[in-house]
């Protein structure tokens, strides 16, 4: 009965070891060019967003720069205005000081006119005594010689009168044409001044309009700016919704390739099993020399195929070898870069296995990865990605539906390598890029 359990379970996991069949691998296929599609939109669609962004913040910049310079417009049409008042203050003081200057010189012109009448009256009285005064009718017309020089002292202050009144009109004639003069003057200078700051304060009125003008403009193309990035965003969200269940029903169809593909595993380890009962039932006497036989045939084989062994665990290492690069920064001889996986190294033709059960979606070139096997994995209900990269030879198809163990290519160095070995990642979800998504494989493996 134990050689009976031990020939079982060596057929059994030779059974698995087979190349499983693949399960809904068109639609699969189909769905996942179409996520491909998707993520491509949704990175346009992020770059449009980012250049809308830019957009903004530039026209912003430039409606602050604009609204300052309003600002200072506002501040100079401010010192004007008060400039402006300052000099009609001037203005209505001046002529203030025109009206009282005015009356001034009404005085001044009464005085002359006075002037003028004793002056006028004075060359009458001169034109009808031929314009002379006779001091022998001074003389003769004296009671005596005191009252003649009394009267001779009178003409001589009436004609030093005379001409201090014409001395005096004259010098008030002059004075009042003087402050006539100098009032026009600074009313003149005063309205000129005034005539200045209003063609100033309306070019700034002007320039503070085009400015405003400008602003509006501005704002316009601002609320524009931002209903293009909504937009933009509104359709990066679409394609968000579109892309979320594309991924839940690639997780489906890998989920019932899985499933297919485990049944049928199963199906053929029972069919094999109960050939290996039959087998061991028909053939008692050398049961023990068969058992030995297939044993040993049957783990050769698996060894020869399978450098790494299938655990109870979620994933395993990819490929026998040591590793050589962690998930971490380093430089390789082009500067400091960070490496999103886990290198292992061994020879040349190395056998590399899938790391759990899965459906691959890729293979082929790919960049700087040479030739690439990308599988999409559904482990307890979410999608991770895992890629092997470098291989020297490819041995496993688009949509083909492989077990934890199976062999998937073989180690190289094609790509940007530094010799023959495995890089290794994990992503959660789709694959989208180096970065996107990437883990530490590190914390996955069961060994």
């Amino acid at each position: 009965m134990a050689k009976l359990t031990k020939l079982t379970a060596v057929a059994l996991t030779a059974t698995l070891l087979i190349p499983t069949v693949s399960a809904s691998a068109e639609s699969v296929k189909d769905l996942q060019s179409k996520q491909v599609k998707l993520n491509d939109k949704k990175t346009k669609i992020n770059k449009n967003i980012a250049a809308q962004n830019k957009k903004i913040a530039a026209n912003e910049k430039a409606l602050n720069k604009q609204a300052m310079q309003v600002t200072k417009l506002n501040k100079k049409i401010d010192i004007a205005d008060d400039k402006i008042q300052i000099t009609q203050d001037k203005i209505e003081a001046t002529r203030h000081e025109i009206a009282e200057l005015k009356k001034s010189i009404a005085a001044l012109q009464k005085k002359i006119d006075e002037r003028n009448e004793i002056i006028k009256n004075r060359a009458r009285a001169m034109q009808e005594g031929d314009g002379k005064i006779s001091y022998i009718d001074v003389f003769l017309g004296s009671s005596s010689f005191s009252d003649f020089i009394d009267r001779a002292s009178a003409v001589n202050t009436i004609v030093e009168a005379d001409e201090a009144i014409i001395n005096e009109q004259k010098a008030d004639k002059e004075k009042v044409e003087q402050q006539k003069a100098q009032v026009n003057d600074k009313l003149d200078g005063q309205k000129t001044r005034k005539t200045e700051l209003v063609a100033l304060k309306n070019s700034l009125n002007a320039q503070k309009q085009t400015k405003k003008t400008l602003i509006k403009k501005m704002e316009l193309k601002q609320v524009k700016l931002s209903k293009q990035r909504k937009k933009l965003k509104e359709d990066y969200n679409e394609v968000l919704v579109v892309s979320s269940r594309v991924q839940k029903k690639i997780a489906n169809e890998q989920a019932k390739a899985i499933a297919k593909a485990k049944r049928i595993a199963e199906e053929k380890a029972a069919r094999a099993a109960a050939k290996a009962a039959r087998a061991a039932a028909s053939s008692a006497a050398n049961a023990s020399s068969v058992s030995s036989v297939a044993s040993s045939g049957s783990l050769n084989s698996a060894s020869a195929s399978t450098p790494v062994k299938a655990t109870s665990g979620t994933w395993i290492k990819p490929a026998a070898g040591r590793f050589t690069s962690g998930f971490a920064g380093r430089d390789i001889g082009a500067g400091a870069e960070y490496h999103y996986g886990i290198d292992i190294a061994n020879s040349v033709g190395t056998p590399i296995v899938a790391s759990a059960d899965g459906v691959v979606f890729k293979t082929g070139p790919l960049s700087t990865y040479g030739n690439v096997v990308m599988i999409t994995h559904n482990i307890k209900g979410k999608t991770y990605t895992s890629l092997y990269a470098h291989m020297s030879r490819v041995g496993s198809s688009a949509g083909q539906s492989v077990k934890q163990g199976q062999v998937i290519g073989y180690m190289g160095s094609t790509g940007r390598s530094t010799g023959p070995h495995v890089h290794f990642e994990i992503h959660t979800g789709s694959w989208v890029n180096q970065a996107t998504g990437a883990v530490n494989p590190m914390q996955f493996l069961s060994q």
